[in-house]
């Protein structure tokens, strides 16, 4: 495989409310940053992650674009799901080895309609969305049948979300990620364009699996497909010194450490995880930022990123970033 890595993260700093910024003004400072910090104004290819029904309007990712300045034309994809996503195709796509560069970001506004109601619409709706669960529900289902000591998991984020200057400044730990908005960006270089950088996370690993949409069909104390990413991506062939996990609700916490087989030694989540901010459709990109962020600052040797979608933990994804390729 082709040696990819992770040359720069920004995020912004998130709300819990309304800001009145529109997407583009909100996506625009963290792609400014990731250009500053990769020294790149062009890239090969562009993919982003977002959701329309958070915007209340189609297509809204096409006037993200505005950001990005989009013209002379570029190559340009998107994903109806969180950034992460994207960085995996963008990560396949560097893999054709035409390109050597590529741009992937993320944005939502949460604050703009009802969570609740709007994640209910990704069930399936002859069999699942008819019951008017929604996604607090089938948590609850997951929590009452994991056990764990889910309190001090959220007291533990919300520490370490005390200093981390994006995260919300929650007056308490909750057990439940927080309306969020945010955005995200993330710049991949490979080819030639890793010779001319020394402070890079190289991507040694990268998976994503999906287990069966309808919860019943399911363990819910195990997470069949983030045991099964994790193996594909590699978790397990070192020590990992850092985790950061797309948590939306503690318990799942408990369910992904023994999934990923991580030990005691892993320090989760120090960045306070979506737990002290979930900018939905970033939350999961700003997971592999933040790990990459501690391997390129020299804090861990080798980290694992994860991403979540769907209802009680259904679809994963799973990275593997050190400093070596």
């Amino acid at each position: 495989m082709r040696p990819v890595a992770v040359a720069a993260f920004a995020q912004t700093t998130h709300t819990d409310h309304d800001s009145g910024l529109s997407e583009p003004e909100l996506i625009l400072p963290v792609i400014r940053a990731v250009r500053e910090q990769s020294g790149l104004t062009e890239f090969g290819f562009t993919c982003s992650g977002s959701c329309d029904y958070l915007a209340g309007a189609p297509f809204s990712f096409v006037s993200a674009l505005d950001a990005l300045g989009a013209w002379p034309p570029i190559q340009e994809s998107h994903v109806e799901m969180d950034a992460a996503f994207a960085l995996y195709e963008a990560w396949v796509r560097l893999q054709h080895g035409d390109v050597d560069s590529a741009l992937v970001y993320g944005f939502g506004k949460s604050s703009m309609g009802d969570l609740r109601e709007i994640m209910t619409l990704q069930l399936d709706p002859y069999y699942l969305a008819p019951l008017g669960l929604d996604q607090l529900s089938y948590a609850g289902l997951q929590r009452s049948a994991v056990q764990g000591d889910f309190p001090a998991i959220a007291r533990r984020s919300w520490e370490s979300a005390q200093t981390n200057p994006y995260a919300l400044k929650l007056p308490e730990p909750v057990e439940t990620a927080p309306i969020t908005d945010g955005a995200a960006a993330i710049v991949l270089v490979a080819g030639d364009l890793l010779h001319d950088r020394t402070n890079l996370a190289y991507i040694n690993g990268i998976a994503h699996r999906i287990d069966p949409h309808y919860p019943g069909m399911r363990d819910l104390t195990r997470s069949a497909s983030a045991a099964a990413a994790a193996t594909a991506a590699g978790v397990g062939k070192g020590p990992v010194d850092v985790a950061e996990l797309h948590v939306q609700f503690a318990h799942e916490e408990t369910v992904l450490a023994e999934a990923l087989g991580l030990s005691g030694d892993t320090l989760i989540n120090p960045s306070g995880g979506p737990l002290a901010a979930n900018p939905v459709m970033a939350t999961g990109l700003i997971r592999i930022g933040e790990a990459a962020s501690r391997v390129m600052d020299g804090t861990a040797a080798r980290a694992v990123a994860h991403a979540a979608s769907g209802p009680c933990l259904q679809h994963n994804l799973v990275a593997v970033l050190s400093r070596e390729s």
